[in-house]
């Protein structure tokens, strides 16, 4: 979105707390490190962390664990180290890829039956939450706005606000006839859930989000400036795992619960093109 070089700390505290905001890059990195490994466990124990769940879940899963592993965590690590040393993109970013594993890991704690990997989950998720909302907090929106008064902020504010007008549509599109109809969404049914974390987490959250800031960068408000470039930075991670799915299936003989679905959950989704939807 912007052309920012990284600066001394000392020039970017005027854009964000530096001594706050060192406390959640921080975390964040903790929780990367915790995520990582984790991924490393699943990928070498699919039937002990996901034997009880569904082939289609199993196949994006292991998309989502091999994605987390070579990408985000890695992201996470990189844009902790250059924030620390003063680059406002990387802050800005950084607060994007700590938001998209937030997300996934909402959807690891409530999607996937209780297994090794649980309590690791969970504290993935707190340590990213708060490394969030604290990220957020100690920026100073007047002075990031003031870096990028100059940056091209209508494509950006247009592009928010039409994939989230888009995107809310399609989900309705996907509820509503099943809810009237007294039946689950095929999309979620194929994957055993009772509803679906992606239609929650999109429709309360990320979507109004990026809603929200579209419409905001458009008119120029500083807050804007500080989540449209996370947003946009979600946007391009949650692409990643359709590319990295598995693109071999199991035969249905030797996997009693069907053949593995080759495709992403919830694969038209901007927020969730790596979950079930």
């Amino acid at each position: 979105m912007t052309t920012v070089t990284s600066r001394p700390a000392s020039a970017a505290s005027m854009a964000w707390a530096g001594r706050a905001s060192g406390v959640w890059l921080r975390l964040s990195v903790t929780a990367a490190l915790l995520a990582a490994a984790g991924d490393i466990y699943a990928l070498s124990d699919l039937e002990g962390i996901y034997g009880r769940e569904t082939s289609a879940f199993v196949n994006q899963a292991i998309a989502q664990d091999a994605v987390d592993l070579a990408v985000v965590s890695p992201a996470i690590a990189v844009l902790a180290f250059l924030a620390r040393r003063g680059s406002v993109r990387a802050y800005l970013t950084w607060l994007g890829a700590v938001a998209f594993m937030t997300y996934n890991y909402v959807i690891y704690t409530l999607s996937v039956h209780v297994g090794p990997l649980f309590l690791a989950w969970v504290a993935v998720l707190g340590l990213t939450a708060f490394s969030l909302i604290g990220g957020l907090a100690a920026l100073d929106g007047q002075a990031v706005a003031a870096r990028f008064d100059r940056a091209p902020r209508r494509p950006a504010g247009w592009l928010l606000v039409i994939v989230a007008a888009l995107f809310t549509m399609l989900w309705l599109k996907d509820i509503v006839p099943a809810t009237l109809a007294g039946r689950l969404p095929q999309s979620v049914s194929e994957l055993a859930l009772p509803s679906s974390p992606v239609h929650v987490l999109d429709l309360s959250f990320f979507l109004p989000a990026a809603f929200i800031s579209g419409a905001l960068l458009l008119r120029g408000r500083p807050w804007a400036y500080t989540t449209a470039p996370g947003l946009l930075a979600f946007l391009a991670l949650t692409g990643l795992p359709i590319r990295s799915r598995p693109s071999s299936r199991k035969p249905a003989a030797t996997n009693p619960r069907g053949p593995y679905f080759h495709r992403s959950w919830g694969s038209s989704s901007p927020a969730s093109l790596s979950w079930p939807a």
